[in-house]
């Protein structure tokens, strides 16, 4: 269908990888579009869109493509992930603080995408294209650099974009941020995310001074800060990798950085594994939270007559 290859060609003149520049990508993109089989470039629209109700619904409707349900983890991982790195699209821009699996997750196009697609087929083609690529660049040569290809993408629920360097410390950290952070602490902010290349990756300063939080670079602090305002809980989060868990010497060490604040602390120790976590069994804090990803809906509590809650005692 002609629509289809001119989407792709729009794709591919933007600089998207080999892999976005399919069929699925170039349906994705008309329907980011409001696009329909018969509709000129100019009446392209931005509107916010989900993944199942909004695109592959749309697709399906006016093209005539019928993808599986679970099709919408490729829809999400193999193009709108790329899309949002490209700067083709933004990530929940209707709501920026929805958690990362939420039914509500959606996208639309970004104002320079919208001017590209207005004006293709027109004498202004060019220098949309041109004004695109000189503000946003080319995602196919940021994949292309040998350093940068190594990198795991990270969306945080914020919709802000993160490259966490390889390794399995930084996969459970996504875990966390991923699979606890919504299951455990819904709707809460990054406050803090550090990475085992860059100590401070993610430090969201703002909101820690507003919390009257002000830290310094000699602070030792744990690898993930999340903050849930709705309960006033600080969420302070030890990836256990190979260093040491919550133990006793850590809680007091947080404890005493922390002492200023009213918030409630919870001292989690969040595993990859059982075999991982069965090393560490003896030198785990009381009062403090187990999370291992391999069975992520659940939460070992060591001791105590609550479950998840910040410690008692400062």
């Amino acid at each position: 269908m002609k629509k289809i290859e001119e989407a792709k060609t729009i794709l591919t003149v933007l600089g998207l990888p080999k892999a976005q520049q399919n069929e699925i990508s170039g349906l994705t993109l008309l329907a980011l579009a409001n696009l329909k089989p018969r509709d000129p470039w100019h009446k392209a629209t931005r509107q916010s869109m989900t993944i199942t109700k909004g695109i592959m619904a749309f697709i399906s409707r006016y093209y005539g493509k019928q993808y599986a349900p679970n099709t919408r983890e490729t829809f999400r991982r193999q193009v709108l992930h790329q899309f949002v790195q490209a700067r083709i699209a933004d990530y929940n821009p209707d709501n920026t603080a929805l958690p990362t699996n939420s039914p509500n997750a959606h996208y639309a196009l970004t104002s320079e995408c919208l001017q590209v697609l207005q004006t293709w087929n027109t004498s202004e083609q060019e220098r949309s294209c041109d004004a695109f690529i000189k503000k946003h660049g080319l995602l196919v040569e940021l994949y292309q650099n040998p350093r940068r290809i190594k990198q795991i993408p990270l969306t945080l629920p914020n919709g802000k974009q993160l490259s966490l360097s390889p390794g399995k410390h930084n996969l459970v950290q996504i875990k966390v941020l991923e699979e606890f952070g919504p299951r455990f602490a819904p709707g809460a902010k990054v406050l803090y995310l550090s990475d085992t290349a860059k100590k401070n990756l993610y430090y969201n300063r703002h909101d820690l001074k507003k919390l009257g939080i002000v830290l310094n670079d000699h602070d030792k602090l744990p690898d993930i800060i999340l903050y849930q305002e709705s309960k006033q809980w600080l969420y302070l989060i030890e990836v256990v990798t190979s260093h040491g868990p919550m133990n006793p010497k850590r809680v007091t060490e947080l404890k005493k950085i922390f002492r200023s604040i009213k918030a409630g602390l919870v001292f989690v120790s969040a595993f990859p594994d059982f075999a991982e976590f069965r090393k560490h069994l003896k030198d785990i804090a009381w009062e403090t939270e187990v999370w291992i990803a391999e069975i992520p809906d659940h939460l070992i509590h060591y001791n105590g007559d609550r479950f998840l809650g910040p410690h008692d005692s400062f």
